[in-house]
């Protein structure tokens, strides 16, 4: 195992170039599938999350363009719903994607992610809540398939709080048929930026108190620039 031996008693001075953080960054590069079109993202961390999940965008069909620090995303010619079970295996949280491609296509099918530093976490909060807003969902041979003809808010009451699992409802349930309340969710940093970039791009996405999320249905998603 790699460790780091660290020897005191000198003065640590000089400047460093702070890059954004790497858990709001994945959820609202998800969050780009729906607006089939443009978005453009700065300060985005350069390490291994990231290129992932960048990664799994292209082969779903989307132009990834990186400039400097700017990422530039069309996900207009998108049209695979599937992601790969390699690059899912490499991450945890690429199971976030799983909620934007089901509010896009009504459709989606990937593996359970892997990736995870402190063992295996379950993803069955995720998949109870997306059944909520009535999404079928079938495993088999280790592939998790949800397709539905419409997805309808509900009343989700998570057992118990997640981060990933909160994520998912807020990205599955922006396009939803009614409005959707989710209690015992997250009300972390992460969640709070994703929540804040749907409002400013035109969804109608907000927290309330006890740790509740309510959408309302929101028919677009317009450009993004963050």
């Amino acid at each position: 195992m790699a460790s780091y031996i660290i020897e005191g008693g000198k003065k640590l001075e000089g400047e460093v170039n702070i890059s954004g953080s790497k858990n709001a960054s994945l959820p609202i590069i998800a969050a780009s599938i729906l607006n089939k079109g443009i978005s453009k993202l700065y300060n985005v961390p350069n390490i291994h999350d990231t290129q992932i999940t960048l990664k799994i965008l292209k082969i779903l069909g989307c132009k990834i363009d990186k400039k400097n620090d700017k990422i530039i995303i069309d996900s207009s010619r998108m049209n695979n719903h599937e992601i790969p079970e390699d690059l899912m295996r490499q991450m945890r949280s690429s199971v976030v994607l799983a909620g934007a491609i089901i509010a896009r296509f009504k459709n989606a099918t990937f593996t359970y992610p892997g990736g995870c530093d402190i063992g295996s976490r379950p993803i069955d909060l995720h998949l109870k809540a997306l059944r909520k807003l009535g999404i079928n969902i079938e495993e088999e041979s280790g592939f998790i398939k949800c397709k539905c003809d419409k997805i309808l808010g509900a009343e989700i009451h998570l057992d118990f709080p997640s981060v990933g699992a909160t994520e998912n409802i807020i990205l599955a349930s922006v396009f939803a048929e009614r409005r959707n309340n989710s209690y015992k969710c997250c009300n972390g940093t992460r969640n709070k930026r994703l929540t804040k970039l749907f409002k400013q791009n035109g969804s109608k996405s907000r927290r309330s108190r006890h740790k509740c999320y309510k959408n309302n249905r929101s028919k677009k998603i317009k450009r993004c620039k963050l």
